[in-house]
């Protein structure tokens, strides 16, 4: 049966067209139930369907044999209570699965992990293409109440359906759901529908079951209780007024080691006589904690305390036991001397919150499979944290850091989502150029119990600071990416958090994001996990001070062993790179020197690499790999990826011709052919050679994109040879990388995520000025190297140095000065002068000027000066002085010799100046 549509839009030109919609209903869409004869065998999938005597707990509400199917809000929320195998034959519709794919990645994914789990006995009926189950939307209608219409006309369907069965005692379908309203059109229709918390408590074998509820209010939405424990902290503004009218007292909260019952309060200024206030009883504390800024209402002196000599240690009891702590209150109320009590007060609210990460233990809940915890910090002034982690089993008996999110008046508890691991113990470090002060990354290596190795790298934890919408946010979206010139750099985020609190420096506690591999001494992967954790790095070193700790005969220490074992596997790591077809090309680096006072360049130099810039690069793109296999796994829509598209084979035209002057053969079928070719291009003696080959091949490649994994299907990284890849170990200069690490810890349930990290749509505009950022920040840094390039030889008069040809062109030769790293064009045509006889070969790439050829590749020399006849466009300007052509003489340079002569006495009168 075919059922359409039809509707009228606008195009962006303005003009109106038809659009049909056609919907295919069909009447052999088996209902699941193995104990079904009415319909079609269920054709071959996930899970093996519902059971045809369905198992599982009894329910005294339901006693009889059932089927349960939930609605969206409440398979959304309630999730690790259907995860639980206490729960079976569940029917998940088409319109519920639509819904949640839509509304939460994570919870999709999990659902669907349930449905193909056989042991469950979940099954995913088709809904929406059931002939007797589709429903059209009604006018006025909601898409909502659309859908909440659909899934109570399947369960009326499903049991009019099973009705028809043979089978002695017939099989009920019970809906589930949370919605008050859908609850009760439910009810009206004549369908058997409970909301989750009836139907787990009606579970008379399975009580542990209730303690995973999670707490919801009529409408679906997640709450943490119902409860009031604590009175409602008093709004900023009212709480000024109060303390300049004298009504309140603003001080320092001071939590008692002994007794968790009770605080001090040192109030601020010169009232000596209430200069310390005594807090007792959980509601009069009010969910302050050690060293918060709060306002304290003076309690009526009869209502004055003594401090306690009572110790009282929290248990960790039941949130809903609040009568255990009024009978812990009482026995601080013992009769003691009118001399002793003290002025008495009770917090109302707080000023200024003192919340930080606490390092701690977990204390794992008894409950089988329980998510939440409760966390009890190393220091005892600090309340118990409750988390909410599937990873109990792991953390319990390590070390972690945890960090208050909220504490609502409904909670015994504050809370914390995440978790952190305490990585403080090992023996990090960073690698990075000489003056960094942005360090986004730092390694360590240790051999583990088993003979393995472990590695680790560890991600400053940008997206800890910059929370999706905030302005920080907005604007770190805008730039895109740090902006690098010749001695500074525009920032992407501010410089506390660039060179401060993001910065992961020695010998401060820093939060990161770790990728932690297991390896055998092969360096192949054995497991690979992520986690938010807190590092103290033990030294930020050079390049060149590394790679001098690797090489030591004397120095053994444990970030010298470390360093050592991750170069190690480094070589191992980038030979396998290698021979899957990674390419190893050159692009020339230069390094400016400045003067301390003029701030000009009085020095040039191309950057020296070292075994360590490969040792870093190489644990940088595994974490890349890793993490991108990660989030495409988990969010196949919506992952920020990058990628590399392989060039068009024209694009290698000039580097087959140029190696092909050299008797050379460059294969560029593949990049592994590429990359082959190009290790066996070697001439002893023309050692340059191979390097000009790959600075060329470099000038081949396409440029590198970001895009979104749901909006493209060709993944390849081409350089790389990588199947997959993006960027995670930058987020301080890259926002893309904060994005990722953004999916990165929802994946593991680290965070929460938000409506526009599952857009696809709005990712895909994202990459789209992330790219054009990215190539704006390289124009810029191009801009700024040619700008001191040219300062550098404003003062250097006339400069002879040895050149290579990089291209031919009709009229001149594009050489490259290894010295400088500098490339420059050098003309055979100018103004006012005659124009030598110039003969162009595009295939062997050569140019013959007068009588003497000139070849791609070969070796020159130039005269580098500064062109000063333009003032407004000065420019650096080379001329062939070798080999000499006859009828064509290298010209001088007045101006720039003028300066040279000129330049004592120009110092001369600055300094009178």
């Amino acid at each position: 049966m075919l059922t359409s549509r039809t509707f009228v839009k606008r195009t962006r030109a303005g003009a109106v067209v038809k659009v049909v919609r056609e919907h295919y209903l069909r009447e052999d869409i088996p209902c699941g139930a193995a104990a079904c004869r009415l319909c079609p065998p269920r054709p071959a999938g996930p899970g093996l369907g519902l059971e045809a005597q369905p198992s599982g707990a009894a329910s005294s509400l339901c006693p009889g044999p059932h089927y349960l199917l939930p609605d969206t809000n409440l398979l959304l929320h309630q999730i690790d209570i259907l995860e639980d195998p206490v729960i079976k034959n569940v029917i998940v519709l088409q319109t519920v699965l639509q819904e949640v794919r839509n509304r939460s990645a994570p919870v999709y994914k999990r659902i669907r992990d349930v449905i193909g789990n056989p042991e469950k006995h979940f099954y995913s009926f088709t809904n929406e293409h059931h002939r007797e189950t589709y429903i059209e939307q009604k006018q006025g209608e909601t898409s909502n109440d659309r859908n909440d219409r659909a899934i109570r006309v399947a369960v009326k369907w499903y049991n009019e359906h099973l009705k028809k069965m043979e089978d002695e005692e017939k099989i009920q379908v019970i809906f589930l759901t949370n919605d008050r309203i859908n609850k009760e059109k439910a009810l009206e229709e004549g369908i058997t529908a409970y909301t989750c918390e009836e139907y787990i408590k009606s579970l008379i074998a399975n009580p542990d079951l209730v303690d995973r509820l999670a707490c919801v209010s009529d409408e679906g939405k997640e709450i943490e209780s119902g409860k009031i424990i604590f009175p409602e902290h008093i709004a900023l503004s009212k709480l000024q007024q109060g303390i300049k009218a004298g009504i309140y007292l603003q001080g320092t909260y001071r939590a008692s080691r002994d007794n968790y019952l009770e605080a001090t309060v040192w109030v601020h200024g010169d009232a000596e006589e209430n200069k310390e206030i005594i807090i007792q009883g959980l509601k009069h504390l009010n969910r302050a904690v050690h060293e918060d800024i709060v306002a304290v209402e003076l309690l009526a002196k009869d209502e004055w305390v003594a401090p306690s000599s009572v110790v009282l240690q929290d248990d960790g009891q039941n949130e809903d036991d609040i009568e255990n702590e009024e009978e812990k209150e009482n026995i601080l109320k013992t009769s003691v001397n009118k001399d002793m009590l003290r002025p008495t007060g009770k917090v109302v609210g707080i000023i200024k919150r003192n919340w930080r990460p606490f390092c701690g233990m977990l204390s794992k809940s008894q409950i089988k499979e329980a998510r939440r915890h409760l966390f009890t910090p190393a220091d005892r002034r600090i309340p118990r944290i409750r988390i909410e982690t599937r990873q109990a089993d792991r953390l319990e008996g390590q070390r972690i850091v945890v960090a208050i999110d909220g504490w609502p008046r409904n909670s015994r508890y504050p809370n914390d989502m995440k978790h952190r691991e305490d990585l403080r113990h090992l023996y990090v470090c960073s690698v990075d150029p000489p003056g960094c002060t942005d360090i986004d990354d730092a390694l360590h290596c240790r051999e583990v119990e088993n003979g393995n190795i472990e590695v680790g790298v560890h991600i400053a934890d940008v997206s800890h600071f910059i929370r999706p919408g905030n302005a920080l946010d907005e604007e770190s979206a805008k730039r895109g990416t740090t902006v690098y010139l010749c001695e500074k750099r525009i920032d992407m985020v501010p410089e506390l958090l660039s060179s401060n609190l993001c910065s992961l420096r020695s010998n401060v506690d820093r939060l990161a994001f770790s990728c932690i591999w297991e390896m055998n001494h092969k360096a192949e992967i054995l497991k690979t996990r992520f986690t938010k954790s807190i590092i103290n790095s033990k030294a930020s070193l050079t390049y060149a001070e590394a790679q001098m700790r690797i090489d030591s005969a004397t120095m053994n220490d444990d970030i010298t062993t470390s360093l050592r074992g991750l170069n190690k596997l480094a070589k191992i790591l980038k030979k396998k790179r290698i021979d899957n077809g990674a390419l190893t090309l050159s692009s020339p680096e230069v390094r400016f020197h400045m003067d301390s006072e003029t701030h000009d360049p009085i020095d040039l130099q191309t950057k020296e690499l070292k075994e360590t810039n490969s040792m870093v690069e190489e644990f940088m793109l595994l974490a890349n790999v890793s993490v991108a296999q990660k989030i495409y796994d988990e969010f196949p829509e919506f992952a920020l990826l990058r990628k590399h598209p392989a060039p068009p084979p024209s694009n290698y035209d000039i580097l087959v011709k140029a190696a092909k002057s050299k008797n050379l053969e460059i294969k560029t079928d593949s990049a592994k052919a590429l990359a082959e070719s190009l290790d066996k291009a070697e001439s002893p003696t023309f050692p340059y050679l191979n390097t000009l080959l790959r600075i060329l091949t470099t000038r081949c490649m396409m440029q590198a994109v970001y895009f979104c994994s749901g909006m493209d299907n060709d993944f390849h990284h081409y350089g790389l040879a990588s199947p997959i890849y993006t960027h995670f170990t930058s987020p301080i200069r890259r926002y893309a990388d904060i994005i990722v690490h953004r999916l990165l810890a929802v994946a593991i349930g680290a965070d929460s995520t938000y409506p526009e990290l599952t857009d696809k749509h709005k990712l895909a505009d994202m990459c789209k000025n992330l790219n054009y950022r990215h190539k704006m920040a390289q124009y810029a840094q191009r801009a700024s190297v040619a700008f001191h390039t040219q300062l550098f030889f404003k003062s250097k008069g006339v400069v002879n140095e040895d050149a290579y040809i990089l291209f031919v062109r009709k009229n001149a030769v594009v050489v490259l000065i290894p010295k400088y790293g500098l490339e420059g064009t050098v003309f055979f045509e100018e103004k006012g002068k005659p124009t030598p006889r110039l003969d162009y070969n595009n295939e062997v790439l050569s140019l013959t000027v007068e009588d003497t050829t000139l070849r791609v590749f070969d070796k020159v020399k130039v005269n580098i000066m500064l062109d000063a006849s333009n003032i407004q466009h000065q420019k650096i300007r080379m001329v062939l002085v070798e080999p000499k052509i006859l009828g064509y003489d290298a010209p001088a340079n007045p101006s720039a010799e003028t300066s040279s002569k000129d330049e004592p006495e120009k110092k001369k009168k600055k300094l009178q100046k």
